[in-house]
This record gives C-alpha cells, structure tokens and sequence, in this order.
C-alpha cells in the first residue's frame, strides 16, 4: 500500500506529481471517502496535472464528465508520456460521482463498461455504490481528514 499526505491546499500539487506514476499502470481509480474528504479537490488537482484545461467539478448531477488533456501537454515521466501517444489517443480523461445513483442499472444505462475498458484514466468518487461492476484492477484511493486537515490517501492497487 502506497500512502500520500497532503498538508494543506497548498500542497496538492505536489501531491498529484506523487499520485502520476500510478497513471502508467493503471485506468481504474476509485475514490472512496467521506463528504468534504477532498475527493473532487484532489482529482481536480490531478486533472491539472495531466494537462486538463476544461473546468473540472464533480459530476453529481451529470455522472459523468469528460476532460480533454491539452494536445501540447508534455508529462515529466517518459512512460506516462508513451502510454499517452499509444493508450490514450483521444486524450479524454472520465470522472465520475455516483452520489446520487439509485440502482447499479442507472450505471450500465449510461455505458459504464464502455468508459472503463476504454483504455482511459477513469476517476470515481463514491465507487462503493457501484462496488460490483468495478474492474478488479480497479486502484482503491481511501481518503482520511486527520485532526490536523491534512488528508492521507491511501492506496492500494491490485495485481
């Protein structure tokens, strides 16, 4: 299990960089946590970090938003890059809150299984609505508020 502290607001940045290596490996991040944990923030933050120029928000109403990484975005870490130009070819990033889902059907109506087996990086706020249909190379984000804010996310990937 990897681990990541992120101080303060000041500090997601950093955070994110910490959080980009994960993107060679892996498309599948779900984000679990309690309201006001930082979730949206954090993958907002890491939206950024890809190159993301749309405004990113979390989809509570929508489900799903799709981001568009700039086409002149260069990453830092050559195997993220060459994963990019092979693997990601539109570019698109998918994020997506299932706060307010009501049945695991409202997900396969709006084509869940097309978004992750995409090839693309998917973040999901509130997975454990849809805990069955969740790839199992699904990456598990747990986001914890500390007595001091700072938040810990820990995370655990899936061989």
């Amino acid at each position: 299990m990897q681990q990541i502290t992120i101080k303060d607001i000041d500090d997601l940045d950093r955070a994110a960089e910490e959080f980009m290596p994960l993107l060679a490996e892996h498309r599948v991040f779900a984000f679990y946590g309690g309201m006001g944990s930082g979730k949206t923030t954090f993958i907002s933050a890491l939206c950024r970090r890809m190159g993301v120029t749309d405004d990113t928000a979390s989809p509570t109403f929508a489900i799903v938003n799709e981001y568009h990484i700039q086409q002149s975005h260069n990453f830092t870490n050559s195997q993220l890059s060459n994963d990019l130009i092979v693997k990601w070819p539109n570019r698109a990033v998918y994020h997506f809150d299932f706060y307010r889902i009501k049945s695991l059907a409202e997900a396969y109506d709006i084509g869940i299984e097309d978004y992750f087996y995409s090839g693309c990086p998917c973040f999901i706020e509130w997975p454990e609505l849809i805990e069955p249909l969740l790839p199992e190379e699904t990456v598990e984000v747990r986001i914890t508020v500390s007595d001091d804010q700072s938040r810990i996310l820990e995370i655990s990937t899936n061989p």
